[in-house]
């Protein structure tokens, strides 16, 4: 894993998600599952369960993908990356509407457009090659 950089990134970016999603939870004991506003976590990004349960199912298919192969990690961190991309860009238009079912705030938006650049720059740029056949490296 550690000559990987799309199984090492997947894998911090795994553990972090399931972390955050867990985390959600304690700060959204009263809110609705797709409320449109929620809790804070550490004071800035706004939750709710669905939210809680996306971060989970997100961070389990990273951390998975990370441990398991080099190509596994570079699919997965292209896939979430793009559709961070795309929910990082819709979500400013999402705020304060009846579609924001993840509860969606402003700084939810710059961390989801910081996690796409990270891992679609690793995902398209790195472990080019014959090395992504089986679990090596």
């Amino acid at each position: 894993m550690r000559s990987s950089p799309n199984r090492l990134v997947a894998t911090i970016f795994g553990a972090v998600y399931l972390l955050v999603g867990l985390l959600g939870f304690a700060v959204t004991p009263t809110v609705s599952f797709i409320s449109t506003e929620g809790g804070l976590l550490l004071g800035i990004f706004e939750v709710n369960p669905f939210h809680n349960v996306a971060h989970l199912l997100i961070g389990a298919a990273l951390l998975a993908a990370g441990l398991l192969s080099v190509k596994g990690a570079k699919v997965v961190n292209i896939v979430v990356g793009a559709a961070y991309l795309l929910l990082g860009i819709v979500g400013f238009f999402l705020v304060g509407t009846a579609f924001n079912v993840l509860a969606l705030n402003t700084p939810d938006h710059f961390l989801h457009l910081a996690s796409a650049i990270v891992l679609l720059g690793v995902g398209l740029a790195a472990d080019r090659g014959p090395q992504l056949s089986g679990r090596t490296a």
